[in-house]
């Protein structure tokens, strides 16, 4: 998918305002999908996102509810997007490659999309695989 241009959507927050992507055209956005909150892995994830000083807008899509999203988020003090991709039933992580079939959920991919729409840097884990936060700074300042 790197070097096409993103799939776009639009879905809602964790306060059900609709987000579409490319009203995002002219910034930056690390788009990261995860299996599913209040896990493990993904509040730890999601946690160092939180920390993530970049210059790029982050929004996060999982197959939960927006209500989830919601409770999550006020839990854990989440200020970025939390996108539910719950219906129809994980249909943005289908267009981007990371829904796993079998279990119904999204697994941990992570594209950087630039502002013209194109997906500059992508990467895929396995859903118990945790993703590293300084890889997105990284691959950032090299398409910068």
């Amino acid at each position: 998918m790197v070097g096409a241009l993103a799939p776009d959507f639009e879905l809602q927050d964790q306060h059900g305002t609709p987000v579409k992507l490319s009203g995002f055209r002219g910034r930056r956005v690390v788009l990261v999908f995860y299996p599913l909150a209040f896990t493990n892995v993904c509040n730890s994830e999601l946690s160092a996102l939180q920390d993530f000083a970049a210059d790029a807008h982050i929004l996060t899509v999982s197959v939960d509810s927006v209500f989830t999203h919601r409770a999550w988020a006020d839990q854990e003090g989440y200020t970025f997007p939390l996108l539910s991709d719950f219906w129809p039933h994980g249909q943005v992580a289908r267009a981007y490659g990371v829904f796993d079939e079998a279990k119904g959920l999204a697994q941990r991919g992570t594209f950087i999309i630039d502002g013209d729409g194109v997906i500059r840097w992508s990467i895929v884990n396995p859903i118990g695989t945790a993703r590293d936060v300084a890889d997105y700074a990284k691959a950032l300042a090299e398409i910068s």
